[in-house]
């Protein structure tokens, strides 16, 4: 019993691994192609909220939106799992561009919203 539950959790943690790499080298992929997420949303056939659940390690896509994703990312299916992709020294940047990104996307639906309630 004891060797299931462990080996369980070893599964379960194997797959989140999984899909956080998933998720870091699709946002990767799509700041070096210069894709919003509405862009790469679009060009891949799925909505912006599921494409953001994927780069944050949230959802696992199927096959299909797999490969909608690596041809719209110009890279082969199995370049989306490689480990890590991005270098030490491109982490903190692609960390502070989304950072950024999101934070001027809230201020733009901020400012949208208020024009339209008045």
């Amino acid at each position: 019993m004891q060797n299931k539950i462990k080996g369980n959790f070893r599964e379960r943690m194997e797959e989140q691994d999984l899909r956080k790499t998933l998720g870091k080298n699709i946002k990767f992929l799509r700041f070096r192609r210069r894709l919003s997420q509405i862009d790469l949303a679009e060009e891949s056939f799925i909505s912006v909220t599921f494409l953001s659940n994927i780069e944050r390690g949230n959802n696992f896509p199927q096959a299909r939106t797999l490969c909608n994703l690596a041809k719209a990312l110009k890279v082969e299916v199995w370049e989306l799992f490689k480990g890590e992709m991005a270098s030490e020294q491109e982490k903190p940047i692609v960390d502070r561009i989304s950072e950024d990104l999101a934070k001027h996307v809230n201020i733009a639906i901020q400012t949208v919203c208020k024009q339209y309630k008045t």
